[in-house]
């Protein structure tokens, strides 16, 4: 395959740590980076990429095919909406944006210009959980009866990148906080492994550890439309020394558990135990690929091969961010 030109706009940590790198894993190239912080655009430059204040430059970029949205979730709609404008193949950051209102104007302008896009759910792509999909396809598990994921981290005040203010706390920027961060991820890897969509959720969220006013931890329960549960427990007030990434998934003949697989990185581990001897079985999966990686060959495949985009699709990504909104007890 062709390597993909890609862009990036906003070139902040998640950006220049693992989306960069994944891009020259994939074999793909960088280049353009737009971001109005010249200390980002620096960065950018040094790993050998044109650097832009603006999205005008980037976009008028020729080479440049496909371009990754890392921006602050409230800025997502205006580079989208731009980009879709000017014919460019779109991988998004989750959420979709930092209002239900935003996202839906995003899914419509792909939609309406028949625009390549995908948000950048990057779990889908980590090869565990493409294992544990293969493992529930194969009926290893029998009738799967529940997912359950937990997704933490410590996210204080004084978190902040390249000195810059902590945007995952305010409200306006973010749009929430530990819910609207971390469980698009958690509600799309259920629609993922398991082949269908939570239809039906309720949440309760909290602020209890930290001092801002978004909420730093949630749990939600769900249930997917044949009846399967889901729960999920996410949180901005879980120490990082702790075990904080886990995600099981329980069937009628057996139980599948990965740690340390939900996050930007490699590796992790993933057990099956049968649900007839009780005996735990180590299951094999590439360690050494990061589920960025991963999502930009993904990416890249379906630009170059429009038969494989059905694996993408804004209005399934546009339900996921309407299950947040329920979460908030919006709409």
């Amino acid at each position: 395959m062709d390597a993909v030109g890609w862009g990036i706009v906003g070139y902040g940590w998640v950006a220049r740590d693992y989306m960069e790198p994944g891009i020259r894993a994939a074999g793909h190239r960088l280049v353009a980076v737009c971001d109005p912080n010249p200390d980002c655009r620096a960065a950018a430059e040094a790993a050998g990429a044109r650097g832009y204040a603006d999205l005008a430059g980037l976009i008028a970029e020729p080479a440049v095919e496909a371009v990754y949205v890392a921006t602050p979730n409230h800025l997502h709609r205006g580079a989208v909406e731009a980009l879709a404008a000017a014919g460019k193949a779109i991988l998004c950051e989750k959420p979709m944006a930092a209002t239900l209102a935003d996202a839906e104007a995003i899914a419509h302008a792909v939609e309406s210009q028949k625009i390549f896009y995908g948000t950048a759910f990057d779990q889908r792509h980590h090869p565990a959980h493409r294992t544990i999909r293969g493992q529930v396809e194969a009926g290893r598990l029998g009738t799967v009866t529940a997912v359950r994921i937990v997704y933490a981290c410590w996210l204080g005040r004084d978190w902040s990148e390249a000195g810059q203010p902590n945007w995952r706390i305010d409200a306006a920027q973010a749009g929430g906080g530990a819910l609207m961060d971390l469980a698009p991820h958690g509600l799309d890897l259920v629609d993922y492994l398991l082949g269908e969509p939570i239809a039906d959720l309720a949440a309760l969220t909290q602020t209890k550890a930290q001092d801002y006013a978004v909420d730093d931890g949630a749990l939600l329960i769900g249930r997917t439309r044949s009846g399967a549960l889901a729960s999920l427990h996410v949180a901005y007030n879980c120490p990082d020394a702790l075990p904080r990434r886990r995600l099981e998934v329980v069937g009628t003949k057996g139980l599948l558990v990965a740690e340390n697989t939900m996050g930007q990185t490699a590796g992790g581990s993933l057990t099956f135990v049968d649900g007839a001897s009780g005996r735990a079985e180590p299951l094999a999966f590439d360690a050494d690929s990061s589920p960025f990686t991963e999502q930009v060959r993904a990416f890249g495949s379906a630009l170059r091969r429009p038969e494989e985009r059905a694996a993408y699709a804004a209005s399934r990504d546009l339900h996921t961010m309407r299950l947040v909104a329920r979460a908030y007890g919006q709409g």
